[in-house]
Protein backbone atom coordinates (compact mmCIF):
# COMPACT_ATOMS: atom_id res chain seq x y z
CA UNK A 1 0.00 0.00 0.00
CA UNK A 2 1.60 3.41 -0.69
CA UNK A 3 -0.67 6.67 0.17
CA UNK A 4 0.37 9.84 -2.52
CA UNK A 5 -0.86 13.50 -1.34
CA UNK A 6 -0.72 16.29 -4.02
CA UNK A 7 -0.60 19.39 -3.39
CA UNK A 8 0.33 22.71 -4.96
CA UNK A 9 -2.83 23.51 -6.38
CA UNK A 10 -4.56 26.91 -7.14
CA UNK A 11 -5.68 29.73 -9.00
CA UNK A 12 -3.48 31.47 -11.44
CA UNK A 13 -4.17 33.66 -14.42
CA UNK A 14 -3.22 32.49 -18.07
CA UNK A 15 0.30 32.75 -18.55
CA UNK A 16 1.17 32.12 -15.20
CA UNK A 17 2.85 29.15 -13.56
CA UNK A 18 2.20 26.10 -10.62
CA UNK A 19 4.22 23.27 -9.15
CA UNK A 20 2.03 20.20 -8.18
CA UNK A 21 3.65 18.00 -5.72
CA UNK A 22 3.45 14.31 -5.01
CA UNK A 23 4.55 13.35 -1.56
CA UNK A 24 4.29 9.51 -1.18
CA UNK A 25 3.86 7.19 2.04
CA UNK A 26 7.02 5.03 1.12
CA UNK A 27 9.76 5.17 -1.08
CA UNK A 28 8.08 4.87 -4.37
CA UNK A 29 8.24 5.70 -8.11
CA UNK A 30 11.24 4.24 -8.49
CA UNK A 31 12.49 0.44 -8.31
CA UNK A 32 9.77 -1.11 -10.49
CA UNK A 33 7.09 1.88 -10.71
CA UNK A 34 6.92 4.82 -12.36
CA UNK A 35 4.54 7.78 -11.68
CA UNK A 36 2.34 9.64 -13.59
CA UNK A 37 0.03 13.00 -13.61
CA UNK A 38 -3.47 12.90 -14.73
CA UNK A 39 -5.67 15.63 -15.36
CA UNK A 40 -9.74 15.63 -15.16
CA UNK A 41 -11.48 19.01 -16.70
CA UNK A 42 -14.83 19.59 -15.30
CA UNK A 43 -17.45 17.58 -17.01
CA UNK A 44 -14.71 15.63 -18.86
CA UNK A 45 -12.69 12.50 -18.12
CA UNK A 46 -9.67 12.34 -16.92
CA UNK A 47 -6.89 12.42 -19.30
CA UNK A 48 -3.01 11.40 -19.16
CA UNK A 49 -1.06 14.15 -18.85
CA UNK A 50 2.91 13.45 -18.39
CA UNK A 51 4.60 10.47 -16.86
CA UNK A 52 8.29 9.45 -15.60
CA UNK A 53 9.74 5.77 -16.09
CA UNK A 54 11.25 3.86 -13.32
CA UNK A 55 14.48 4.71 -14.05
CA UNK A 56 14.05 8.36 -14.42
CA UNK A 57 15.42 8.94 -17.40
CA UNK A 58 12.52 9.00 -19.83
CA UNK A 59 9.37 11.26 -19.55
CA UNK A 60 6.41 10.95 -21.76
CA UNK A 61 4.02 14.11 -22.05
CA UNK A 62 0.45 14.70 -24.03
CA UNK A 63 0.44 16.70 -26.64
CA UNK A 64 -1.65 19.43 -24.83
CA UNK A 65 1.36 20.08 -22.45
CA UNK A 66 4.77 19.16 -24.04
CA UNK A 67 7.11 21.66 -23.91
CA UNK A 68 5.03 23.89 -21.17
CA UNK A 69 5.21 20.60 -18.37
CA UNK A 70 7.56 19.18 -16.94
CA UNK A 71 7.77 16.00 -14.54
CA UNK A 72 10.33 15.08 -12.00
CA UNK A 73 11.09 13.58 -9.04
CA UNK A 74 12.74 13.53 -5.78
CA UNK A 75 13.37 10.20 -4.64
CA UNK A 76 15.45 11.41 -1.32
CA UNK A 77 12.11 13.50 -0.76
CA UNK A 78 9.67 10.39 -1.85
CA UNK A 79 7.85 12.91 -3.99
CA UNK A 80 7.54 13.78 -7.25
CA UNK A 81 6.69 17.15 -9.30
CA UNK A 82 4.72 18.73 -12.25
CA UNK A 83 6.32 22.29 -13.44
CA UNK A 84 3.47 23.64 -15.11
CA UNK A 85 4.33 26.75 -17.37
CA UNK A 86 2.88 29.08 -19.49
CA UNK A 87 -0.82 27.91 -18.26
CA UNK A 88 -3.89 28.25 -20.40
CA UNK A 89 -7.48 28.13 -19.25
CA UNK A 90 -8.03 25.29 -20.70
CA UNK A 91 -5.42 23.29 -18.53
CA UNK A 92 -8.10 23.85 -15.80
CA UNK A 93 -8.60 20.56 -13.92
CA UNK A 94 -8.11 18.40 -10.92
CA UNK A 95 -4.84 17.21 -11.14
CA UNK A 96 -3.82 13.44 -9.60
CA UNK A 97 -0.48 11.64 -9.54
CA UNK A 98 -0.42 8.09 -9.43
CA UNK A 99 1.86 5.45 -9.17
CA UNK A 100 2.70 3.09 -12.21
CA UNK A 101 2.31 -0.94 -11.83
CA UNK A 102 2.89 -1.54 -15.02
CA UNK A 103 1.55 -1.69 -18.65
CA UNK A 104 1.59 1.61 -20.99
CA UNK A 105 2.47 5.02 -19.19
CA UNK A 106 -0.35 6.62 -20.97
CA UNK A 107 -3.42 4.78 -20.32
CA UNK A 108 -5.03 4.97 -16.28
CA UNK A 109 -5.44 1.66 -16.43
CA UNK A 110 -1.72 1.49 -15.72
CA UNK A 111 -2.13 2.68 -12.35
CA UNK A 112 -3.04 1.42 -9.39
CA UNK A 113 -2.34 3.77 -6.53
CA UNK A 114 -4.16 7.48 -6.87
CA UNK A 115 -3.89 10.56 -4.84
CA UNK A 116 -6.62 12.57 -3.69
CA UNK A 117 -6.37 15.34 -6.40
CA UNK A 118 -5.62 18.92 -6.40
CA UNK A 119 -8.06 21.76 -8.30
CA UNK A 120 -5.63 23.69 -10.83
CA UNK A 121 -7.82 27.11 -11.89
CA UNK A 122 -6.43 29.19 -14.50
CA UNK A 123 -8.02 32.70 -15.32
CA UNK A 124 -8.17 34.35 -18.72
Amino acid sequence: QVQLVESGGGLVQAGGSLRLSCAASRRTFSCDNGMGWFRQPPGKAREFVAALSCSGNTTYYSDSVKGRFTISRDNAQNTGYLQMNSLKPEDTAVYYCAQRKGGTYYARIAYDYWGQGTQVTVSS
